[in-house]
């Protein structure tokens, strides 16, 4: 016993260690397993029907609209909140977008025409009005305003996302991959890029190392006390940077290619505000501060070593041809203490590799990427282009580079992919003809979008069954009409194309568009108006890409059967009823070949009883002449 109690003693340490390392073995093999199972999932890619890039404006905008549809989508920011822009620019603090709080009117769709900064929902409360009672508010209210937004709809959205690589898949072609900085992978089979242009435009010129940013500028006034400073730039930028620190400085000269373009003559909102025009005064009324023109591609700024300034130099001073009698008295010949360089941003494009890359516009749009009318990046399918990123469809003519503008055009290209990726059609309402001038006059008074995107978007009245009804469908991009029924998943048929226009040679640099004879109250003279008034294009046969082509570039649509121009209106409200409603439906009423004026009952009655066609008015009224009516109407003395 005590011999086999001992074996026992000696066996158990051996089968404590056998088990020891099989029990060790197994937690190995299970600990790899977990890992790779974990590794795998960690690096698997996320599938999503649409990815949004940028929480910005824009971003959330297009992921409202997304989650109302209940769809597949998420949010992917490179920062750690909601407009992650706005925690950096305006550097000045101050936004130009106008927060008008008070119209006179209860109707929110007409407000929306003079709120610059709400975004589209259907939550009362986020209206930017609750947010700040400045006209031009602080960039923080807006910050609180898009992170309001975020939560109160409970958008998706995934922080601290920072996505490169953006690629076409390579087996299929038809759904776009990406990853982020930690490798984590994403597959989206439509991609949204809300980006905007955040990346400091820094042109390449000698001596540029000497320069400033706009982006890296100090704050603080203080340290340009008593100096001299020169800016390259002549937008709102850099005018907000003068207007910053010209109490402080000794002089402030501003150099630019162009003149300057203010936004109240040329009425495009991205020229300069006259919130950031201060320095203009101090230049005409001669109090040192300057404005001149000169090519910024072709100056050299050069420091001098004695005196650590700043001298700006150009080809012909250094090859001598600059004759003695122009280098005497040469606008810029003293030194500057400090040279800022504010020539605005450009698109982002390195999150996508080369086979995706986008291509550029030429000339002064070549800043954002080349898309088509749809919004979606050139050459390359399901990669659509929303917010300021998108201005290059209408850079310096409409408001697509500002949210008053792309909250309109984001809910555009929202209607395009639910009708090419879900099969539902633009939406629409449907009335009888007779309702077409009350429909367009309350298009005209109240709609936001085609007022903010004029000569972009446009309400397009259809007409149905034999031009006794009509469809409406609103703020459709009007350039997609030569495929119409591609975009909309609407049939074409004849219609009236409703869009707001500026007269075409009213505004513009040099433009006096505060002489006496700048608008006109005549009716019969309508076409001559330049402030934004209604225009009506009637089409009997659908207009062609070539017809696009073709038109001259004042022209907002290709040449109709009809046209019509409501004269503009010193109130913008288009209801007078014999400057305004009279043609307008005289107008209407050549298009659709028909009388749409509303008769009483009585009246249609003997009308019914006289002739042998009814106005349509009466016809949808069903007032038919049955014999019983007829031997009534004769005995009446109706009828002989």
């Amino acid at each position: 016993m005590e011999a086999s109690f001992r074996c026992f003693n000696h066996l158990i340490p051996v089968t404590h260690r056998m088990l020891s390392m099989n029990f060790t073995a197994i937690l190995l093999a299970l600990a790899c397993f977990m890992l790779e199972t974990c590794w795998s999932e960690l690096h698997s890619p996320l599938a999503k029907d649409y990815c949004i890039i940028g929480a910005g404006p824009s971003g959330v905008q297009m992921a409202y609209f997304l989650q109302k549809k209940n769809r597949d989508y998420i949010v992917l920011e490179r920062g750690n909140v909601t407009g992650n822009f706005f925690l950096k620019y305006p550097r000045h603090n101050k936004l130009i977008s106008i927060n008008k709080r008070h119209t006179g009117k209860t109707n929110k769709e007409f407000n929306l025409r003079h709120d610059w900064n709400s975004l589209i929902s259907d939550d009362e409360s986020l209206l930017f009005k609750h947010y700040s009672k400045e006209f031009f508010p602080h960039k923080k209210h807006y910050l609180r305003y898009l992170d309001d937004y975020k939560k109160k709809l409970n958008l998706n959205v995934q922080f601290n996302t920072d996505i490169r690589n953006v690629h076409r898949d390579n087996k299929t072609g038809s759904v776009t991959t990406m990853q982020d900085q930690n490798d984590n992978h994403y597959n989206c089979r439509t991609l949204i890029v809300a980006t905007g242009i955040s990346k400091p435009s820094v042109p390449s010129f000698g001596g540029s190392e000497n320069t400033i940013g706009y982006e890296e500028m100090s704050m603080d006034p203080e340290d340009y006390e008593g100096k001299s400073v020169l800016i390259l730039g002549r937008g709102n930028s850099a005018f907000e940077t003068a207007q910053h620190i010209y109490g402080h400085t000794s002089l402030v000269h501003m150099v630019a290619r162009s003149r300057v373009r203010l936004s109240w003559a040329t009425h495009y909102v991205g020229d300069l505000r006259g919130v950031n025009n201060e320095l203009l005064d101090t230049y005409q009324l001669k109090s040192l501060d300057a404005v001149l023109e000169a090519p910024v591609g072709e100056v050299k700024i050069a420091k001098d070593p004695n005196t650590n300034k700043y001298r700006v130099l150009f080809p012909e001073m250094e090859d001598d041809s600059m004759a003695d009698s122009e280098l005497d008295n040469f606008a810029m010949r003293e030194d500057y203490d400090v040279v800022i360089r504010c020539l605005g941003w450009e698109f982002d494009d390195s999150l996508f590799s080369n086979s995706t890359k986008p291509m550029k516009p030429k000339g002064r749009r070549s800043k954002y990427p080349k898309i088509g009318w749809d919004q979606q990046m050139w050459g390359v399918p399901d990669i659509y282009v929303v917010g300021t990123a998108s201005h290059s469809l209408d850079h310096r003519k409409s408001a697509g580079g500002f949210i008053h503008g792309f909250r309109y055009t984001t809910r555009a290209v929202h209607n395009l992919i639910e009708w090419k990726n879900h099969g539902i059609p633009w939406p629409t309402d449907r009335y009888p003809i007779t309702q077409l001038q009350n429909t367009i006059i309350k298009r005209i008074n109240e709609g936001s979008g085609i007022y903010q995107m004029f000569q972009v978007l446009g309400d397009v009245y259809v007409f149905r069954n034999d031009a006794t009804e009509f469809e409406v469908l609103t703020e459709v991009p009007i350039n997609l009409l030569p495929k119409f029924e591609k975009y909309t998943g609407r049939p074409f048929d004849r219609m009236i194309v409703q869009v707001l226009e500026y007269g075409a040679n009213f505004s513009g640099p040099g433009n006096d568009i505060f002489r006496l004879d700048r608008a006109t109250g005549d009716p019969q003279e309508a076409h001559t108006s330049n402030f934004l008034h209604p225009v009506f294009y009637y089409y009997e046969t659908q207009p062609k890409g070539k017809d696009y082509k073709s038109k001259a570039k004042w022209e907002t649509l290709p040449r109709p059967t009809r046209i019509h121009h409501m004269v503009e209106d010193f109130l913008t409200k288009w209801d007078a009823p014999v400057s305004h409603l009279l043609p307008l439906r005289r107008f209407v009423e050549n298009c659709v070949g028909s009388d749409l004026r509303n008769h009483f009952a009585e009246t249609c009655f003997k009308m019914a009883l006289t002739h042998t066609t009814l106005p349509l008015s009466c016809q949808q009224q069903a007032v038919t002449g049955t014999e019983e009516l007829l031997v009534q109407a004769h005995q009446s003395g109706l009828t002989s």
